[in-house]
Protein backbone atom coordinates (compact mmCIF):
# COMPACT_ATOMS: atom_id res chain seq x y z
CA UNK A 1 0.00 0.00 0.00
CA UNK A 2 2.83 2.35 1.04
CA UNK A 3 4.26 2.16 -2.44
CA UNK A 4 0.88 2.49 -4.14
CA UNK A 5 0.68 6.12 -2.11
CA UNK A 6 4.22 6.47 -3.09
CA UNK A 7 3.90 6.07 -6.49
CA UNK A 8 0.19 8.16 -7.08
CA UNK A 9 2.23 11.06 -4.51
CA UNK A 10 4.74 11.07 -7.25
CA UNK A 11 2.46 10.94 -10.42
CA UNK A 12 0.52 13.98 -8.91
CA UNK A 13 3.60 15.91 -8.59
CA UNK A 14 4.75 15.57 -12.24
CA UNK A 15 0.98 16.44 -12.98
CA UNK A 16 1.17 19.42 -11.17
CA UNK A 17 4.81 20.27 -12.64
CA UNK A 18 3.18 20.61 -16.52
CA UNK A 19 -0.58 21.12 -15.73
CA UNK A 20 -0.02 25.11 -14.77
CA UNK A 21 -2.74 26.88 -16.18
CA UNK A 22 -1.91 28.50 -19.13
CA UNK A 23 -1.01 32.29 -19.39
CA UNK A 24 -1.37 34.88 -22.68
CA UNK A 25 1.81 37.16 -22.83
CA UNK A 26 2.06 40.17 -24.80
CA UNK A 27 5.67 40.32 -25.58
CA UNK A 28 7.26 43.98 -27.28
CA UNK A 29 9.00 42.77 -30.25
CA UNK A 30 9.61 46.01 -32.95
CA UNK A 31 8.57 49.40 -32.20
CA UNK A 32 5.07 49.67 -31.54
CA UNK A 33 4.52 45.89 -31.94
CA UNK A 34 3.28 43.20 -29.62
CA UNK A 35 3.65 39.26 -29.89
CA UNK A 36 1.12 37.67 -28.09
CA UNK A 37 1.80 34.28 -27.07
CA UNK A 38 -0.19 31.40 -25.16
CA UNK A 39 2.47 29.80 -22.62
CA UNK A 40 1.66 26.69 -20.98
CA UNK A 41 4.28 23.43 -19.37
CA UNK A 42 6.39 23.50 -16.58
CA UNK A 43 8.98 26.05 -16.33
CA UNK A 44 12.00 23.72 -15.59
CA UNK A 45 11.08 21.73 -18.46
CA UNK A 46 14.35 20.20 -20.41
CA UNK A 47 13.26 22.15 -23.49
CA UNK A 48 10.61 24.76 -24.86
CA UNK A 49 8.80 24.74 -28.26
CA UNK A 50 7.94 27.77 -30.05
CA UNK A 51 4.90 26.42 -32.18
CA UNK A 52 3.83 27.86 -35.72
CA UNK A 53 0.14 26.86 -37.13
CA UNK A 54 -0.38 26.61 -40.53
CA UNK A 55 -2.19 28.25 -42.64
CA UNK A 56 -2.79 32.42 -42.49
CA UNK A 57 -1.32 31.50 -38.85
CA UNK A 58 -3.82 34.60 -37.44
CA UNK A 59 -4.96 32.52 -34.23
CA UNK A 60 -6.57 35.84 -33.16
CA UNK A 61 -5.84 34.47 -29.74
CA UNK A 62 -7.84 36.24 -26.69
CA UNK A 63 -7.04 37.34 -23.40
CA UNK A 64 -8.57 34.65 -21.69
CA UNK A 65 -6.58 32.03 -23.89
CA UNK A 66 -9.88 30.90 -26.58
CA UNK A 67 -9.14 31.11 -30.06
CA UNK A 68 -10.61 32.75 -32.82
CA UNK A 69 -8.88 30.20 -35.47
CA UNK A 70 -6.94 27.33 -35.97
CA UNK A 71 -8.44 25.67 -32.53
CA UNK A 72 -7.94 22.05 -34.42
CA UNK A 73 -4.59 22.92 -36.20
CA UNK A 74 -2.33 19.57 -35.41
CA UNK A 75 -0.01 21.56 -33.01
CA UNK A 76 -2.48 23.79 -31.54
CA UNK A 77 -5.00 20.76 -30.69
CA UNK A 78 -1.55 18.88 -29.28
CA UNK A 79 -0.26 21.78 -27.08
CA UNK A 80 -1.05 19.43 -23.86
CA UNK A 81 0.69 16.72 -25.30
CA UNK A 82 3.70 18.13 -25.90
CA UNK A 83 3.66 19.63 -22.31
CA UNK A 84 3.00 16.07 -20.89
CA UNK A 85 6.33 15.37 -22.27
CA UNK A 86 7.87 18.08 -19.91
CA UNK A 87 8.49 20.26 -22.41
CA UNK A 88 7.53 24.43 -22.32
CA UNK A 89 5.47 25.31 -24.62
CA UNK A 90 4.15 28.49 -26.66
CA UNK A 91 2.12 29.47 -29.25
CA UNK A 92 2.49 32.28 -31.26
CA UNK A 93 -0.16 34.41 -33.18
CA UNK A 94 0.26 37.26 -35.44
CA UNK A 95 1.75 40.13 -34.17
CA UNK A 96 -0.55 42.99 -33.55
CA UNK A 97 0.48 44.61 -36.58
CA UNK A 98 -0.82 41.72 -38.90
CA UNK A 99 -4.14 40.99 -37.13
CA UNK A 100 -6.18 41.12 -39.94
CA UNK A 101 -6.44 39.45 -43.18
CA UNK A 102 -3.94 38.13 -44.44
CA UNK A 103 -2.40 37.59 -40.81
CA UNK A 104 0.73 35.79 -41.58
CA UNK A 105 0.54 34.73 -45.09
CA UNK A 106 3.09 37.19 -47.31
CA UNK A 107 4.91 37.57 -43.84
CA UNK A 108 6.25 34.81 -42.59
CA UNK A 109 9.67 34.98 -44.93
CA UNK A 110 10.20 38.75 -43.96
CA UNK A 111 12.65 40.20 -41.59
CA UNK A 112 9.97 41.51 -39.06
CA UNK A 113 8.98 38.52 -38.46
CA UNK A 114 12.38 37.26 -37.56
CA UNK A 115 12.48 40.02 -35.33
CA UNK A 116 9.56 38.61 -33.33
CA UNK A 117 10.14 35.33 -33.51
CA UNK A 118 14.20 36.22 -32.21
CA UNK A 119 11.95 38.59 -29.11
CA UNK A 120 10.31 35.36 -28.44
CA UNK A 121 13.43 33.30 -28.40
CA UNK A 122 14.99 35.50 -26.15
CA UNK A 123 12.36 36.02 -23.55
CA UNK A 124 12.36 32.21 -23.38
CA UNK A 125 16.04 32.02 -22.81
CA UNK A 126 15.64 34.75 -19.83
CA UNK A 127 12.72 32.96 -18.50
CA UNK A 128 13.60 29.16 -18.33
CA UNK A 129 17.83 29.04 -19.54
CA UNK A 130 16.85 25.93 -21.51
CA UNK A 131 17.46 24.89 -25.40
CA UNK A 132 14.32 26.34 -27.73
CA UNK A 133 13.10 24.67 -30.37
CA UNK A 134 10.99 26.14 -33.50
CA UNK A 135 8.14 24.00 -34.53
CA UNK A 136 6.61 24.33 -37.34
CA UNK A 137 3.31 22.57 -39.28
CA UNK A 138 2.16 23.06 -42.69
CA UNK A 139 2.85 26.88 -43.51
CA UNK A 140 4.11 27.03 -40.07
CA UNK A 141 7.32 25.44 -41.54
CA UNK A 142 8.02 28.41 -43.84
CA UNK A 143 7.88 30.28 -40.47
CA UNK A 144 10.58 27.86 -38.67
CA UNK A 145 12.53 26.91 -41.29
CA UNK A 146 13.25 31.12 -43.09
CA UNK A 147 14.38 31.86 -38.88
CA UNK A 148 16.53 29.20 -38.83
CA UNK A 149 18.52 30.19 -42.16
CA UNK A 150 18.20 34.15 -40.82
CA UNK A 151 19.70 33.58 -37.34
CA UNK A 152 22.27 30.95 -36.13
CA UNK A 153 21.91 30.28 -32.54
CA UNK A 154 25.01 32.39 -31.18
CA UNK A 155 23.11 35.12 -32.55
CA UNK A 156 19.84 34.96 -31.30
CA UNK A 157 18.25 31.85 -33.27
CA UNK A 158 16.75 28.73 -31.79
CA UNK A 159 18.92 25.47 -30.87
CA UNK A 160 16.80 23.32 -33.02
CA UNK A 161 13.53 22.79 -35.44
CA UNK A 162 10.96 20.68 -36.19
CA UNK A 163 9.20 20.77 -39.66
CA UNK A 164 6.20 18.85 -39.71
CA UNK A 165 3.92 18.57 -42.76
CA UNK A 166 6.28 20.90 -44.81
CA UNK A 167 5.24 22.89 -47.64
CA UNK A 168 7.43 21.67 -49.88
CA UNK A 169 5.96 22.95 -53.35
CA UNK A 170 4.30 26.88 -52.98
CA UNK A 171 2.88 28.00 -56.47
CA UNK A 172 2.20 31.15 -54.57
CA UNK A 173 5.84 31.89 -53.00
CA UNK A 174 9.12 30.25 -51.95
CA UNK A 175 8.73 26.71 -50.30
CA UNK A 176 11.40 25.30 -47.86
CA UNK A 177 13.23 23.40 -49.75
CA UNK A 178 14.02 26.31 -51.90
CA UNK A 179 15.25 28.37 -48.99
CA UNK A 180 19.01 29.08 -48.14
CA UNK A 181 18.93 25.58 -46.14
CA UNK A 182 22.29 25.25 -46.17
CA UNK A 183 22.71 28.37 -43.56
CA UNK A 184 20.87 25.99 -40.34
CA UNK A 185 23.37 24.66 -38.25
CA UNK A 186 21.07 23.24 -35.36
CA UNK A 187 19.42 19.90 -35.74
CA UNK A 188 16.43 19.56 -37.98
CA UNK A 189 14.03 17.07 -37.41
CA UNK A 190 11.19 16.37 -40.49
CA UNK A 191 7.90 14.91 -39.81
CA UNK A 192 5.71 13.30 -42.72
CA UNK A 193 2.91 11.50 -42.96
CA UNK A 194 3.59 9.44 -45.79
CA UNK A 195 -0.24 9.56 -47.24
CA UNK A 196 -0.21 13.47 -47.03
CA UNK A 197 -2.65 14.19 -49.75
CA UNK A 198 -1.80 17.78 -50.27
CA UNK A 199 0.00 18.63 -53.39
CA UNK A 200 2.28 21.06 -51.77
CA UNK A 201 3.60 18.53 -49.16
CA UNK A 202 3.91 15.34 -51.14
CA UNK A 203 5.75 12.72 -49.30
CA UNK A 204 7.83 12.17 -52.59
CA UNK A 205 9.60 15.54 -52.18
CA UNK A 206 10.86 15.18 -48.34
CA UNK A 207 13.53 13.62 -50.24
CA UNK A 208 15.21 17.11 -51.33
CA UNK A 209 14.39 18.60 -48.19
CA UNK A 210 16.88 16.84 -46.57
CA UNK A 211 19.55 16.67 -49.26
CA UNK A 212 19.25 20.37 -48.54
CA UNK A 213 19.98 20.83 -45.79
CA UNK A 214 23.87 20.34 -45.50
CA UNK A 215 25.45 22.61 -42.50
CA UNK A 216 22.96 20.98 -39.65
CA UNK A 217 24.52 18.52 -37.34
CA UNK A 218 21.67 16.46 -36.44
CA UNK A 219 18.87 15.56 -39.45
CA UNK A 220 16.13 12.97 -39.86
CA UNK A 221 12.90 11.98 -41.11
CA UNK A 222 10.10 10.94 -38.78
CA UNK A 223 7.32 9.45 -41.33
CA UNK A 224 3.71 7.78 -41.05
CA UNK A 225 1.17 5.80 -41.80
CA UNK A 226 -2.18 5.38 -40.96
CA UNK A 227 -4.39 7.79 -38.48
CA UNK A 228 -7.68 9.22 -40.00
CA UNK A 229 -8.07 11.13 -43.12
CA UNK A 230 -10.90 13.31 -43.01
CA UNK A 231 -12.00 16.18 -45.20
CA UNK A 232 -9.68 18.74 -47.04
CA UNK A 233 -6.18 16.92 -47.83
CA UNK A 234 -4.46 20.05 -46.94
CA UNK A 235 -6.42 20.67 -43.92
CA UNK A 236 -6.08 19.36 -40.21
CA UNK A 237 -7.90 16.47 -39.86
CA UNK A 238 -6.83 14.70 -43.00
CA UNK A 239 -3.61 12.68 -42.91
CA UNK A 240 -1.63 15.59 -43.71
CA UNK A 241 -2.72 16.95 -39.68
CA UNK A 242 -1.85 13.13 -38.52
CA UNK A 243 -5.26 12.67 -37.30
CA UNK A 244 -5.35 10.03 -34.93
CA UNK A 245 -1.87 10.02 -34.65
CA UNK A 246 -1.12 12.79 -32.35
CA UNK A 247 0.33 10.89 -29.69
CA UNK A 248 2.68 9.08 -31.03
CA UNK A 249 3.80 12.51 -33.31
CA UNK A 250 4.36 13.93 -29.80
CA UNK A 251 5.97 11.70 -28.11
CA UNK A 252 8.54 10.51 -30.68
CA UNK A 253 9.34 14.21 -31.88
CA UNK A 254 10.03 14.70 -28.09
CA UNK A 255 12.39 11.72 -27.61
CA UNK A 256 13.85 13.69 -30.64
CA UNK A 257 14.44 16.37 -29.19
CA UNK A 258 15.68 15.19 -25.87
CA UNK A 259 18.02 12.79 -27.32
CA UNK A 260 20.30 15.74 -28.20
Amino acid sequence: MAFGITTLVAVLVAVAAWAQPPRVVDLPTRPGVTQRMLVLGQTDAKAALVLFAGGHGGLQLASDGGFGWGAGNFLIRSRELFAEQGLRVVIVDAPSDRQSHPFLGGFRQTSEHVADVKAVIAWLKRETAIPVWLVGTSRGTQSAAFVATELRPDKGGPDGIVLSSTILRDPRGRPVPDMRLDRVSVPVLVVHHKQDGCALCAYADVPRLLDRLTATPRKELLAFDGGISRGDPCEAFAYHGFNGLEREVVEKTATWIGAR
